[in-house]
């Protein structure tokens, strides 16, 4: 047998097979058309709220993000970021006050910075006010029993092209890239103004050895005031705490253990209101106050 025709033949079958795999891979790359995403890199507020007494949205709420462009030219191709804004009405009454999205805004790429990986960045903020104004809706028209704003961010090319949340994938949304383009602002309750006086919480482990490593928190004026922890039982325990004359703000929240299932706990006010009552399995890493309630 001659080797050598033998291997001269292998080669050329190796090299025409990858000759046509490379056609293949040239045929798909040909079809792929690259565009570009707007990550956000922080969520600094995404709710806004309204003071039930009053029904207006509260001065100095905002949705504000931060936001990196980034497209295969390093950022070129940005021509300008547009901002459309909606709302939806999920308030439970007979009137449905929902607003299709109209266009609130146009930001120029001149605005957008270099940020720390070498890609324009844009700390961008719409107030509360800008938000009602954009879709022309009145104070009687705003609730706090689920209502939200929507702000859906489009970005527009140097070619034409533009992108936003409808061509999003995945694998664009979530994880490393986190480009939703699309955000729900909710209208919440400002925060009530707390009574003054001792404060009770009552604690309650059904095992009986404590709440493994669940946290209660309460805030009083931006800065912790008591924190409930460590827990080792018995299975009941009660804890006071101050609220000075002249607090404006309370917040209480409750930070996850390992046996959520065993825990309960009720917070009574100065005023005798029962404010929060949850458990087992309680509400972990948020607001535990009702402030549309206006009960502390």
């Amino acid at each position: 047998m001659n080797y050598k025709i033998v291997l001269a033949v292998a080669f050329i079958a190796i090299f025409a097979a990858c000759s046509e795999s490379n056609k293949i891979v040239d045929q798909i790359s040909d079809g792929v058309t690259r565009g570009a995403v707007l990550r956000q890199l922080n969520t600094i507020s995404n709710t806004v709220a309204i003071n039930s007494a009053t029904n207006e949205l509260e001065a100095g709420e905002e949705f504000s993000v931060v936001l990196e462009y980034q497209d295969d030219e390093d950022g070129d191709l940005l021509q300008e970021l547009r901002v459309y804004v909606g709302f939806d009405d999920n308030t439970d009454d007979d009137a449905d006050n929902s607003k299709e999205e109209v266009l609130s805004q146009s930001v120029p790429a001149s605005a957008f910075t270099v940020g720390d990986r070498g890609l324009p960045q844009l700390t961008y903020a719409i107030s509360a006010q800008e938000l009602q104004s954009a879709v022309g809706l009145s104070n009687d028209q705003i609730g706090f029993g689920g209502d939200r704003f929507t702000v859906r961010f489009e970005i527009l090319l140097t070619d034409g092209r533009t992108f936003s949340n409808g061509q999003n994938s995945g694998t664009i949304t979530g994880a490393y890239f986190s480009s939703p383009f699309l955000n729900n602002v909710g209208v919440v309750c400002a925060p009530s103004v707390p009574t003054p006086g001792v404060w009770q919480v009552k604690t309650t482990d059904t095992f009986g050895d404590g709440w493994n490593g669940g946290v209660l928190t309460v805030v009083l004026n931006g800065s912790t005031e008591i924190v409930i922890e460590n827990l080792e039982g018995p299975n009941e325990q009660d804890f006071d705490f101050t609220v000075p004359d002249g607090t404006s703000t309370i917040s209480i929240k409750y930070s996850p253990g390992s046996f959520d299932d065993e825990v309960l706990f009720v917070i009574t006010s100065a005023n005798g209101n029962t404010v929060s009552e949850d458990g087992p399995n309680p509400t972990t890493n948020t607001e535990l106050l009702d402030f549309c309630q206006d009960n502390l």
